[in-house]
């Protein structure tokens, strides 16, 4: 009989691949999306010591204020659009994106669009 792998085993797979190749810097951090199926939440994150520099999520308050439904590609370009206000105030406009294994198409590519244009650069 074939086993077949799950899809969450094959995105963290993929993931893990992706990870060998995408590092996070003090310069450059690294911009982590993770979507759920209920929610999506985002960090940027300075790899060299491990801290997370600026975070968001659909399950903040005055994000989910915002949001009619958490968990489609409204909201992503919604929070695509707060990460990236807080990142510019923050002084962080350069980035290295990290999919996180996820197809880039629907929420992820509306979360880096809506990123894109609030100021970051990748």
């Amino acid at each position: 009989m074939i086993s077949k792998v799950s899809r969450a085993q094959m995105r963290q797979k993929k993931h893990r691949r992706l990870r060998n190749h995408i590092v996070g810097t003090a310069q450059r951090p690294r911009l982590c999306v993770f979507r759920s199926n209920n929610h999506m939440y985002a960090q940027i994150i300075d790899d060299t010591i491990g801290n997370t520099l600026v975070s968001a999520s659909t399950l903040q308050k005055e994000v989910k204020a915002e949001l009619e439904k958490t968990n489609n590609v409204d909201a992503a370009a919604y929070l695509g659009t707060v990460l990236g206000k807080k990142a510019v105030e923050a002084g962080i406009t350069e980035v290295v994106f990290d999919r996180g294994g996820f197809i880039y198409q629907g929420k992820i590519q509306a979360f880096a669009d809506a990123a894109r244009e609030a100021g970051l650069v990748f």
